[in-house]
């Protein structure tokens, strides 16, 4: 425990290191990738200026990248929006993620050590209590940092980069899904990859992290459409 305490103490403390803008462009990736700004919600740079507590350039260079990245979308009027996603746009998701991030845990089983796998079957823990406490914001991060974790290793970073970026996209429909089904509902197969890591069994791996991806996002698709 006061390992992790010294650990986010040392990421905080990096953190107020960083420019200004870097610093409003991690806040508000961490919003969107975690669903605090929900599908559809605008936001305007005002507003963002006020809540943030920050002047309006770096605000402005970060909802610049956030829109380059397909996490927010301009709509005039110096008003922007997280994206709803239609069932296209998870179709074309799914096909992407299994792509690219089978792909990651591929190559991340080549290089991956038991210790490594040992972090990732305690942030599988942590998940499993988010998920038997009903506690939709800590899945979703304990989710992310597993797959995060994972990719890690792959010694991929354009694989990584194009990942990260669709998780920013389809975080908060993620959110929306998980806060009406509730966590218990959600497939979860993470210990299959632990499994197969643990076999250095590469394809497993990669069928396990296919199957991972396919099982949420079709899960996503029919809570989106069916309302």
């Amino acid at each position: 425990m006061d390992l992790i305490k010294n650990k986010a103490s040392g990421a905080s403390a990096d953190a107020d290191k960083l420019p200004a803008h870097e610093r409003v462009y991690q806040r508000l990736r961490s919003q969107i990738m975690y669903g605090e700004l929900v599908p559809g919600q605008p936001v305007t740079i005002q507003g963002l200026t006020d809540s943030l507590g920050v002047g309006m350039t770096p605000v402005r260079e970060a909802i610049r990248r956030l829109i380059s990245d397909g996490a927010l979308m301009f709509q005039g009027n110096r008003r922007v929006s997280v994206p709803l996603l239609s069932g296209r746009d998870v179709e074309q998701m799914i096909f992407a993620r299994i792509s690219i991030e089978s792909e990651l845990s591929r190559r991340a089983t080549v290089n991956i050590k038991s210790t490594d796998i040992d972090r990732l079957e305690q942030i599988d823990q942590q998940l499993d209590r988010t998920i038997i406490d009903g506690d939709v914001s800590g899945y979703l991060r304990q989710n992310h940092t597993f797959h995060e974790t994972l990719y890690s290793h792959a010694d991929a970073p354009i694989l990584s980069d194009l990942a990260e970026r669709l998780w920013l996209r389809f975080g908060p429909s993620l959110r929306v899904v998980s806060g009406r089904l509730g966590t218990q509902c959600l497939p979860d197969r993470h210990k299959d990859i632990i499994t197969a890591l643990r076999k250095q069994d590469a394809d497993l791996v990669a069928k396990a992290t296919a199957q991972d991806i396919e099982q949420g996002m079709e899960l996503m698709a029919d809570t989106l459409t069916s309302t």
